[in-house]
């Protein structure tokens, strides 16, 4: 940090990043982020889902939970529309993110080849 208006624009970032994570009954995003998800990129999955959900300007809600038991299929995401099954998806590649984020949160076509589970809400 070299000025205060560093701090700023990074302190409005922050504030935005926790703003994205937040729900009120709008789409979620849910990444895999126990040591079996860490281990096979959940993180760098993550940025780029954050990227793209800013880079659209979205408002969804991303989130993060630990292992599911599905480590084979690791990284997992899962995507919860309002009123739509939950659907989980592995061996998520960043742009299989990017996939995810274009086809299923803004257009409400689930991408079939990367479903590991559909669950019923």
């Amino acid at each position: 940090m070299k000025s205060l208006d560093e701090l700023n624009e990074l302190k409005e970032k922050v504030q935005q990043d926790l703003k994205t994570r937040k729900a009120d009954g709008k789409p979620k995003v849910i990444v895999g982020m126990g040591t079996c998800g860490i281990a096979a990129g959940a993180r760098e999955i993550m940025q780029v889902l954050l990227e793209e959900i800013d880079k659209r300007k979205l408002d969804v809600v991303v989130t993060q939970t630990g292992c599911i038991g599905m480590c084979e299929k690791e990284p997992l995401v899962d995507v919860q529309l309002s009123g739509k099954n939950r659907i989980t998806y592995g061996e998520v590649t960043k742009e299989a993110a990017r996939r995810i984020i274009s086809e299923h949160v803004v257009n409400g076509n689930i991408v079939e080849e990367l479903v590991v589970a559909k669950l019923e809400d």
